[in-house]
């Protein structure tokens, strides 16, 4: 029996159905099926996704609840939300090369290769997944990216040619795949745009083009993390099934964590780690403490703003607060979030502390690998997901997509 041969049989489909899925005729099907000719190595990848079985044998056969691809997959936050609740994913697409060498270094196991630009992949060369993710970048959305691209007399929003238009690539596969569910995830501000237009064109899209029933929920981390992060869930699910945020279970934000939790505690409890941390108690690195001359810029910048009645200024906590929003732009001046120290200036959060603050490790550990420059890192961790949000909105849906049947499954 051939590769083909069996992985349709696994897939449960006719040679008709898996033509349709692979794009060509029943007649080539039965070619492929009985060796009369190969067949492309993307079209046994998408049948491998039919069949729910990995591309390389090192991986277990377990067959998982549900198949999912992470698009704009940065280093990974979407997809650790969805392999905690029994997920596989299998597919990835990111086009930076650095969160793509962070991504690979916590992912080694993976059977598929990172794809690169979302804008030159076919849908039909994306495999058979049940359930769609998709952080599309957010800039153009983002308040502090419309009001520097305003400065600077550039587009925002659906003008921006180079990310705003990137959603469009999120629905055309979509409309190829046809996948029980998915789950899109932006900056808040993504709500009021340009008015709700900019939103109300996606509303659009995915209830009226797509036919999807879809929610949405704007929700601040800050219930999980000691951060205040809000960040806009949209759901869909193809079928009614009757998904709602109406019943989401949010942990009280009065008694979330503190910063203490996820700060480096440089007592000796916690080993050195890389060049964040060294000496026999961990002292945190004297590169992350602001140099005389940052730190009087920011105090006299904070100064003149709030002179002038505005808010602008940098964010000064300690063991007991709650962070602000980490931005991507965090390797700039750290100004967002300054710890606190004994004495002398404050200093920047260690990568090793952003990692624990957008959930991608716990407290206390060294789990998440850290392959980049620090300027990396902020970035990366700066423009992902708080991970724990993500589980717990994956696991409301959890139900929802395991009661819908899988493509390869025939209703009863």
């Amino acid at each position: 029996m051939t590769e083909f041969a069996d992985l349709a049989a696994k897939s449960g489909l006719s040679q008709k159905e898996i033509g349709d899925e692979l794009g060509v005729c029943e007649r080539t099907v039965r070619r492929y099926t009985e060796g009369e000719t190969s067949p492309k190595a993307r079209d046994l990848n998408v049948l491998r996704g039919l069949a729910m079985v990995p591309t390389t044998s090192t991986e277990s056969n377990q067959t998982p609840a549900f198949r999912f691809i992470d698009l704009f997959a940065g280093i990974g936050g979407l997809r650790r939300g969805f392999e905690a609740v029994g997920g596989r994913c299998v597919f990835t697409s990111e086009w930076d090369k650095y969160s793509q060498k962070t991504y690979r270094a916590n992912f080694p196991e993976d059977d598929h290769e990172i794809s690169g630009d979302i804008t030159e992949i076919e849908a039909s060369d994306i495999p058979a997944h049940d359930v769609l993710l998709a952080g599309f970048p957010c800039q153009p959305f983002s308040i502090a990216g419309v009001s520097k691209k305003n400065a600077l007399g550039r587009a925002h929003g659906f003008d921006c040619d180079t990310q705003g238009t990137l959603f469009f690539d999120v629905q055309r596969i979509i409309a190829h795949h046809r996948p029980k569910a998915f789950l899109l995830e932006n900056v808040k501000n993504l709500v009021s745009h340009d008015k709700g237009r900019t939103f109300q064109v996606i509303k659009s899209v995915l209830k009226d083009e797509l036919g999807y029933h879809i929610d949405w929920k704007v929700i601040d981390a800050k219930a999980w993390l000691p951060q205040h992060r809000e960040r806009i869930f949209i759901v869909g699910f193809k079928e009614n099934s009757g998904f709602s945020f109406s019943d989401f279970d949010v942990p009280d934000v009065t008694t979330g964590p503190k910063l203490g939790t996820i700060l480096h505690p440089e007592d000796g409890e916690e080993a050195p780690d890389h060049h964040f941390t060294g000496g026999n108690i961990g002292n945190v690195s004297d590169k992350y403490t602001l140099t005389d001359k940052l730190w009087a810029y920011l105090q006299g910048y904070a100064a003149k703003h709030k002179a002038k009645g505005n808010g602008f200024g940098f964010g000064l906590v300690g063991p007991d607060d709650v962070a602000r929003t980490l931005s991507a732009r965090y390797y700039k001046d750290g100004s967002e979030i300054l710890v606190k120290r004994k004495s002398g200036n404050p200093r920047r959060l260690t990568p090793r502390e952003c990692a624990r603050l957008m959930g991608f490790e716990g407290p206390r550990t060294q789990e998440f690998k850290i392959p980049v420059s620090d300027t990396q890192a902020y970035r990366q961790f700066g423009n992902s997901v708080c991970v724990p949000v993500v589980e717990a909105v994956a696991k409301h849906m959890e139900p929802h997509i395991k009661a819908m049947p899988r493509k390869t499954e025939k209703a009863a």
